[in-house]
């Protein structure tokens, strides 16, 4: 055991000055993820997107038409940008992407509400910025309905029905929602608690790659074989071992971060979401040993790694439900550890569910460590033959 313990200290100090030597290392860890917090906790900190920049063209120039705009602004998804009576002028703001919708009152809007007839409300949206677009379209349809029912209530007061009445007319049916575990609907507590242990899993999976494969490309593997006394096992224990210190350290604190600072809930047991982030920050690393020892070639096996980590984000369900997905694109999801967290988060953070429904999740990121030792024999004969290309 003394033998074991003093060759895998003596490969942790190697690596150990091989990332102080290399600030790409630290910057590509600490930094990135630092980094990430920060931008992704700020960029929707109310929860949803906000003061989406609209346009307004009133070209009935009304008492109602001016109230319209007001209340319009008043919404907090709203900034009106742009109050013009020509369409034209408007139209070229969204070309140059000044605002992402328009919102046109028609010519004698006013007139046909008193009338009784049905006035007509038109608007555009710009689906260049998807998160734009789609806000600004949910806010100008709301806007119209509330418009609709405000008249429609008005006319029926005037004919001398009651409240209740006339909101039974307007509303026959009244719609009662429950969001579980999110009852603010708040979109960063669903995105940011994936997307920010996604990233910390990226930069497992490439900074190991790198830092196995650099050993490759610079023609330093026998040193760092010498160093664990020619034992392969213990030559990757001990490079891995800092990495994964610092990634075990950066996930917790990203954790306290989010669920002590940033207000997001867990309803479960924080102790087996740990457990689950550490046991995908291990899967994640175990995959990049099997890339570089499938392809032991740095470029090859960076491409194809920064690849696979991508779709783990589309495939993982945090965006997409997987039950819409194609039978073998649902196939291939099992085949991401985030999938495999990320089901872990909701049962322990959102449902509060028992063990038993993450057990499962918790077994299939443990498969995931296998694949580097299917890999071993390859990797090693690699490390001591150089048995590959140089570039």
């Amino acid at each position: 055991m003394k033998y074991i313990f003093i060759n895998i200290w003596r490969v942790c100090v190697r690596e150990i000055h091989i990332m102080f030597a290399r600030p790409l290392y630290m910057f590509a860890s600490v930094g990135v993820m630092v980094l990430s917090t920060f931008f992704f906790l700020t960029l929707m900190k109310g929860g949803a997107a906000e003061k989406m920049p609209m346009a307004v063209v009133d070209l009935d120039q009304t008492s109602i038409s001016r109230r319209l705009t007001h209340e319009m602004q008043a919404t907090p998804s709203v900034d009106i940008q742009l109050i013009t009576n020509s369409y034209p002028e408007a139209r070229e703001a969204m070309q140059q992407g000044k605002i992402y919708g328009i919102f046109i009152i028609r010519e004698g809007f006013y007139r046909d509400l008193v009338s009784l007839k049905r006035p007509r409300i038109d608007f555009y949206v710009t689906n260049s910025y998807t998160l734009g677009g789609n806000t600004a379209y949910k806010q100008m349809l709301t806007m119209a309905n509330l418009v609709s029912g405000a008249f429609q209530r008005e006319v029926l007061r005037k004919k001398g029905l009651p409240d209740d009445v006339i909101m039974n007319r307007i509303q026959p049916l009244a719609i009662e929602g429950h969001m579980v575990a999110n009852p603010w609907g708040n979109y960063s507590i669903y995105l940011v608690s994936t997307i920010l242990p996604g990233i910390l899993g990226l930069i497992c999976l490439m900074l190991t790659i790198f830092a196995i494969g650099f050993e490759l490309k610079m023609r330093t593997s026998h040193a760092w074989l010498r160093a664990a006394g020619g034992n392969y096992t213990l030559a990757m224990i001990g490079k891995l071992l800092p990495y994964t210190l610092i990634y075990i350290v950066l996930g917790i604190g990203c954790h306290v971060i989010l669920y002590r600072f940033a207000g997001f809930p867990v309803y479960g047991s924080t102790g087996r979401l740990l457990f689950g982030l550490e046991l995908f920050i291990l899967a994640m690393e175990a995959l990049g040993i099997t890339l570089i020892g499938l392809l032991p070639t740095l470029r090859d096996a960076l491409s194809i790694g920064a690849l696979y980590s991508m779709l783990g984000f589309s495939l993982s369900g945090f965006t997409y439900p997987q039950t819409s997905m194609l039978a073998p694109v649902k196939a291939i999801s099992y085949m991401e550890p985030l999938r495999h967290y990320y089901l872990i988060y909701v049962n322990e953070a959102l449902m509060a569910a028992p063990v038993e429904n993450s057990l499962p999740y918790m077994l299939a990121l443990t498969v995931f460590l296998l694949t580097a030792l299917c890999v071993a024999p390859r990797l090693h004969r690699a490390l001591v033959y150089w048995n590959y290309p140089l570039k």
